[in-house]
């Protein structure tokens, strides 16, 4: 069930939302060669507990940690740990969110670890533009189809391919709530967008095929052909007047 909030409601994830882009952009900060995922984890964490909130990934499912920061081929939900050694040439995606006052704000980005070749750099440029695409996209009155298109549409016309497996969705009291929001799909499709849902945006887009794999530890998806991906999300509100981003800095 998708669940429409109120205008005070919207209002009221404005915090966690808030925290969660400082978060991310801390964490970004912190991208630099030598530094393993374990570190940028805790400085997110100890931001995130410094402003009265709590980091909502942490003990998701089991999740250990307070942020999921995955490397180069890693698609999503890659752990931090003290052995993974960021290097230079590196593409580092982020994703973490807060929960305060009963709300959830999730966002994600991928930093490059100082200089990175073209085709990295290429990847992160066309999937925050895809972002970006999606979003204006979120109109009111279009359907989540039309999100989902226009995302497939840039990032395919750029040489790339959206991922399948893992897709966008609503945001709220539950980090988790309906609509799903996928990154692919046909104009004109799907539930319809109305002011006062909240939704997650998050492209996921690979160098190569579409196709990933989960890795043991039942968390790690990587591509499976070992090749790059990229990642950047945001929280939005459908208003009236457009979509409102609620994770911007």
């Amino acid at each position: 069930m998708i669940l429409v909030k109120t205008a005070k409601e919207v209002e009221a994830m404005k915090p966690a939302c808030q925290i969660s882009a400082e978060a991310l952009r801390l964490g970004g900060e912190a991208v630099k060669p030598g530094v393993t995922t374990a570190q940028i984890d805790k400085i997110i964490y100890d931001y995130i507990v410094s402003q009265g909130a709590r980091p909502n990934f942490k003990g998701l499912g089991g999740f250990p940690g307070s942020a999921c920061i995955s490397v180069n081929d890693v698609v999503i939900h890659g752990i931090p740990s003290h052995g993974i050694v960021l290097h230079e040439g590196d593409i580092v995606s982020i994703d973490t969110g807060a929960a305060v006052h009963g709300w959830n704000g999730d966002n994600a980005a991928t930093f490059a670890c100082g200089a990175v070749a073209e085709n990295a750099q290429h990847i992160m440029d066309v999937t925050k533009e895809a972002l970006a695409r999606g979003i204006a996209a979120a109109q009111p009155g279009n359907r989540v189809g039309d999100i989902g298109a226009a995302v497939q549409q840039y990032v395919e016309a750029n040489g790339l391919s959206v991922v399948r497996t893992f897709v966008g969705h609503g945001v709220g009291r539950k980090l988790h709530e309906d609509p799903e929001v996928p990154n692919f799909g046909t104009a004109g499709h799907g539930p319809r967008l109305v002011a006062g849902m909240v939704i997650a945006i998050e492209p996921m887009v690979n160098e190569g095929t579409h196709v990933v794999k989960e890795q043991p530890d039942g968390w790690t998806i990587k591509t499976a052909d070992g090749k790059l991906s990229a990642h950047f999300e945001h929280t939005i509100a459908i208003t009236p007047k457009g979509p409102v981003i609620l994770t911007q800095v």
